[in-house]
């Protein structure tokens, strides 16, 4: 079975399921790759979390429950895993607009999320340009903060950390600086992804090293991993938006390797990004799949 048909699958099995909890596990068995692998490479196609899908088809299900049968609330709540009534309600009220009481009169409008499959898109045949490099264990070093996922536009969560990279903060961080990929970069790390809250992750502005025990800013412990390097060359930040759509959608599906769950990085090559000849290098650990 390929990768296409092995992810429909995988998907054939959410459907079937939603009206009962989900294992994740078998999830991973039936898309033949990593939860993680399979949760990133979904959040970045769909544009959403793999548990945000899975809860508003579960809301769109319940509305087309309650509109068809005569089905109590606090019976459909627990019936799609719910841990309250109330929480379903506050759920189904923020995707359809009105309460799952309201749902239930004549000629109320309800929002429906439609199931997704996979499909192939042939795009036209442009050159990639990646490498792949081992490195062993080592450290980022810089400033840390846990920010909910966004997956359009500028996260201005970020702001209170760009505050913090003074012209001495940048100089010190800079120095500690002894292993690739070489000067500042943004990390993220460590995410995670909850069926009813959002997804969330650590986002790093920092340095590679192999220094451990640097006082006054966060650390990150990164394990030895291969990494697949990809080169950017355009304009910022449209040429590293296309390539992170490239790897997810061609690069990833056909390469033989899978996502690991460790930090992804992005160096830039100084903070003037008005060049239109811009360089940039996107930095994912990964590791060959089992498929």
């Amino acid at each position: 079975m390929n990768m296409l048909a092995q992810f429909n699958e995988a998907m054939a099995y959410i459907e079937r399921n939603l009206n009962q909890e989900i294992d994740s596990n078998q999830i991973s068995r039936i898309a033949g790759c990593s939860e993680y692998h399979f949760r990133r490479l979904f959040s970045f196609l769909a544009g959403m979390p793999l548990g945000e899908y899975i809860r508003r088809r579960k809301l769109s299900i319940a509305g087309e429950l309650l509109q068809a049968e005569q089905v109590k609330v606090i019976d459909l709540a627990y019936q799609l895993g719910y841990e309250s009534p109330e929480a379903f309600s506050k759920a189904f009220q923020a995707m359809h607009g009105v309460t799952p009481s309201q749902a239930k009169k004549e000629n109320i409008e309800l929002n429906f999320m439609p199931p997704m499959t996979f499909q192939l898109t042939v795009r036209g045949g442009i050159e990639m340009n990646y490498r792949i490099v081992d490195k062993r264990e080592f450290y980022i070093v810089g400033f840390k903060k846990r920010i909910t996922v966004q997956y359009k536009g500028v996260n201005a969560q970020m702001d209170s950390i760009i505050q913090k990279l003074t012209p001495e903060v940048i100089t010190e961080l800079k120095s500690l600086c002894d292993t690739e990929p070489k000067g500042m970069l943004s990390i993220s790390a460590n995410f995670s992804e909850r069926l009813n809250e959002e997804s969330e992750l650590d986002q790093y502005i920092g340095v590679a090293t192999t220094k451990g025990d640097v006082e006054g800013y966060d650390i990150q412990p990164v394990e030895a991993s291969t990494w697949a390097v990809f080169k950017v060359v355009g304009s910022f930040p449209e040429a590293i938006q296309e390539t992170w759509a490239r790897i997810y959608s061609e690069w990833l599906p056909a390469s033989g390797y899978e996502l690991t769950g460790g930090p992804e990085m992005l160096w830039n090559e100084t903070p003037d990004t008005s060049k239109p000849d811009y360089k940039s290098e996107i930095w994912i650990p990964v590791s060959k799949s089992n498929r």
